[in-house]
């Protein structure tokens, strides 16, 4: 019987037979089947896409055109100004602090950018920032900034879990930014973000390492009441200063609880939409893989390996093996442990190695999202087994905000 991958391969190879290698395919059958799965996850509240975890300017507008998704969160400020200015987008939440004086510069000159992008302050300082880079009686409108909430959980004394983000991590830090940005000339407070980078971020059941999920859906379980009631706490805070125009939380991995959230008026998401393979560690939702590169086969040096061209597109994080691309069709591929993916050449063994000749490809996932996008010029879409197109990543039109 052949299996569904065998199937996926089949089709992969169809589509790309004409293409040159490396071949960077995004499946649109499972790229629009994503991206309904994670309106319907939504709940009717509206999806901000996560740029970086897109990174190709031809998708994105794909996936705003639905319904369900609205705005864009970008994650340096002048990749937020290319994205209004090409026509991505009128609605940009820049998701970290900039402290790029040139684009501050831009930003503020231009009215219709003031008014289409909002930048991320956690505080005071960031404030003196854009004042130094662009004094407010020189500006052509108010610049747009969130407020951004620590998520992370402090169960006890110094004790943190959760990524290292913003020191706003109490109601009451919230209020006193917000009283600050409300009470200072040339802003306007537009909104509040937190993202529960410990519940949205980490997988709740890693293969192979089942006490470790448990301990993971613990921490998730009782950190996230605490993150509920002190966002609402927050968010009535900062209510007290500003009309705000949204409050925005989750990512792919929480999207359905945190949509569920009352003090939430918006959520973000972008890796769902290719599925990489630190999202197979989820027990809520899996994403359908959409994102593959193909290597060809270039050595043969014995009848059980099978040597790629190049493989060590390897993901930002921790230096652990979930941070590896994952050998993914044909099945029964595994990696030389002494070598591991090469920049160069990838040898691989297992059952799946002894049939592949000279020139096949061999489909790999990358580990997380829009990294894969660093290392391609552009992207082949597929449909069925034809291909539909390709587009440019940001990388092939001459942009690399985070690479």
């Amino acid at each position: 019987m052949t299996s569904e991958r065998a199937r996926l391969r089949d089709r992969l190879d169809r589509a790309t037979a004409k293409l040159g290698s490396p071949a960077a395919v995004v499946d649109l059958d499972a790229f629009d089947a994503n991206a309904a799965a994670l309106a319907a996850r939504a709940a009717g509240k509206p999806i901000r896409v996560a740029a970086k975890s897109v990174r190709c300017r031809a998708l994105l507008a794909r996936v705003l055109a639905r319904p369900g998704w609205a705005g864009v969160m970008a994650y340096t400020l002048p990749e937020a100004i290319w994205l209004v200015r090409t026509g991505v987008t009128a609605d940009v939440l820049v998701a970290y602090p900039t402290a790029d004086a040139v684009a501050l510069g831009e930003l503020a000159a231009d009215a219709e950018l003031a008014a289409a992008v909002t930048l991320m302050v956690d505080s005071v300082d960031h404030l003196d920032l854009a004042d130094a880079a662009a004094p407010p009686a020189r500006r052509a409108a108010p610049l747009r900034v969130c407020l951004d909430l620590d998520a992370s959980w402090r169960p006890v004394g110094s004790l943190h879990i959760g990524v290292r983000r913003s020191p706003v991590h109490s109601a009451a830090d919230a209020g006193r930014l917000a009283a600050a940005v409300a009470g200072r000339a040339g802003f306007t407070l537009a909104g509040v973000m937190s993202y529960e980078a410990h519940i949205a971020g980490v997988g709740d059941a890693p293969p192979g390492r089942r006490l470790r999920g448990a301990g993971v859906r613990w921490m998730q379980r009782t950190a996230w009441p605490e993150l509920r009631r002190r966002r609402a706490a927050a968010v009535a805070a900062v209510r007290e200063h500003a009309d705000l125009a949204f409050v925005n939380g989750g990512g792919t991995g929480s999207l359905a609880a945190t949509a569920a959230d009352p003090a939430v008026t918006e959520v973000t998401a972008g890796s769902g939409l290719y599925g990489p393979t630190l999202f197979d560690a989820y027990r809520a939702w899996r994403p359908t893989p959409a994102a593959f590169y193909g290597l060809p086969v270039v050595r043969r040096p014995s009848p059980g390996v099978a040597t790629v061209l190049g493989g060590g597109w390897v993901a930002s994080g921790p230096a652990e093996p979930s941070r590896l691309p994952t050998p993914w069709l044909p099945e029964g591929l595994r990696y030389k442990p002494d070598e591991g993916p090469g920049e160069v050449q990838t040898p691989l063994l297992g059952p799946g190695a002894a049939a592949l000749r000279l020139g096949d490809r061999v489909w790999f996932r990358h580990a997380k999202a829009g990294e894969l996008c660093e290392h391609v010029n552009e992207l082949h879409l597929v449909s069925g087994d034809q291909l539909a197109d390709t587009v440019p990543t940001y990388r092939g039109e001459g942009r690399a905000f985070l690479g």
